[in-house]
Parts: structure tokens; C-alpha cells; sequence
């Protein structure tokens, strides 16, 4: 059978299963952005420690080697690219105003336009993150035949950022929606996004310290969206 299943690829495999988990989540008639954003969450924790555990396997061989590289990346593209775009085309569908503008049957003119201009913007937002992705994947490969060990720093935004940038920008929405609509701002920070993976300024990679913080970042998003579902916003209609 071809393929690596040893155990060096499971949390990498376990990432691309929640990240279609969470599209087809987000695609759905009766599905929400924010389930969404959990599936993604956790894909953003698998990716924290895929490395690590393929490191602990010291007799990889260099298919394996090289077959997790791809497949890591290959990942990225559908957890990090692909289901942030899908979470926003969630946001369009539940959005009070996004619906009335964009939805609606029978809506003006400008309906169309500003669903289009979204639209573009999560297509540029995927078509970004697997630019990156490939463009990353050539400049290591050339990187180890004159560097030993990780890199120290990386060329832009990494995508999978996206696993906390993402989520906090659907949570905010989300808590601000009692008040009032901010759908737009999702779309922007998207943009921003899309924009800073294609960006050349440096980024110093995190340690273990960073990865844990990050991942308390992530768990204190879930929290903050589960306290303002469940008790604070128990009969929001917005939702």
C-alpha cells in the first residue's frame, strides 16, 4: 500500500481529517463558522507537534523523511489555506447584514458587488497561503544543502498563524454581534493575512516556550467563545 503510516505521520493525517471535518462543517446548510473555527484550532495543534514527534524517530528513512515534508505541507494547504476560506464563506450565509446585502433574492445591484469583492478575497486569502506554502518548501529545500539543523527564522507569515488569527477574528465577530455587526472586519483581516504570507519580512520561529504559548492562546479562544455561547449569550438569535 502506498504511503507512511507509521506513527511519525498520525498527528499530520489526524489535521487533514479535522480540516475537512471543518469544511464540510462550514459548507453546510445547518453548519456555523465558529464549529469551524474549533476544527481549526485543533488543526493548529496537531501542526505545533508533528515535527516533533517525526523527530523522535531516529531511523527515518529518507522516504519517510521526504514523504512527511509533502505531506505536512499538502496539510497546511487544506487546514490552513482552504477551511479559513470555507469559515468565511459561513460568516457570508449567517450574517444578519451580510444576507441582506449579498443573499437575499431580489437585492440591488451592490448585493452582488460586495459578495463578489468577498468572494475574491477568500480566493486570494487560499491562493496566498498555497503560494507560501510552495514557495516555502523550494527556499528549505535550497537552505539545507548550505544550513544544518531548523531554520531561525521564517520569510513572512507563516500560514498556520492561521490557526489562532482565524479564530480570534470569528470569536470578536462573534462577541460583538450582540451589539452589532462587524462581518466586514472579518473579511479584512483576511486580506491582511493573505497579504503578510506573501510578505518578505522576518519572523523568528518559536521554541517549545512559544509553541505553549501560543497553544494557551488557542485554548483561551475556545474557552471565551464556549462562556459567551453558553452563558452569556445562551439565546442570542444571532448565532
Amino acid at each position: 500500500m502506498l504511503g507512511v503510516y507509521n506513527y511519525t505521520v498520525v498527528l499530520t493525517y489526524m489535521s487533514v481529517v479535522s480540516a475537512v471535518l471543518g469544511i464540510f462543517v462550514s459548507l453546510s446548510g445547518t453548519g456555523h463558522p465558529y464549529i469551524g473555527t474549533m476544527f481549526l484550532l485543533f488543526c493548529g495543534l496537531c501542526d505545533a507537534f508533528d515535527g516533533k514527534v517525526a523527530s523522535t524517530k531516529k531511523n527515518r528513512s529518507k522516504l519517510e523523511r521526504n514523504f512527511g515534508i509533502q505531506i505536512d505541507s499538502l496539510s497546511d494547504v487544506l487546514a490552513f489555506g482552504v477551511l479559513p476560506s470555507c469559515i468565511g464563506v459561513a460568516i457570508m450565509r449567517t450574517s444578519p447584514m451580510l444576507k441582506t446585502l449579498c443573499l437575499a433574492d431580489g437585492t440591488e445591484w451592490y448585493g452582488d458587488l460586495i459578495k463578489y469583492a468577498l468572494y475574491a478575497i477568500l480566493v486570494v486569502y487560499a491562493l496566498a497561503a498555497l503560494i507560501r506554502l510552495a514557495y516555502f518548501n523550494v527556499t528549505e529545500e535550497e537552505r539545507q544543502l548550505t544550513e544544518d539543523g531548523p531554520r531561525k527564522y521564517y520569510v513572512g507569515l507563516p500560514v498556520t498563524s492561521a490557526a489562532l488569527i482565524v479564530p480570534a477574528a470569528a470569536i470578536i465577530r462573534f462577541i460583538c454581534s450582540y451589539f452589532f455587526d462587524i462581518s466586514f472586519l472579518f473579511y479584512a483581516i483576511m486580506l491582511v493575512t493573505a497579504i503578510a504570507f506573501v510578505s518578505s519580512f522576518k519572523i523568528k520561529k518559536f521554541g517549545i516556550a512559544g509553541i505553549l504559548v501560543l497553544i494557551g492562546i488557542g485554548a483561551a479562544i475556545c474557552v471565551t467563545f464556549l462562556l459567551f455561547r453558553f452563558v452569556f449569550y445562551a439565546n442570542l438569535k444571532f448565532f
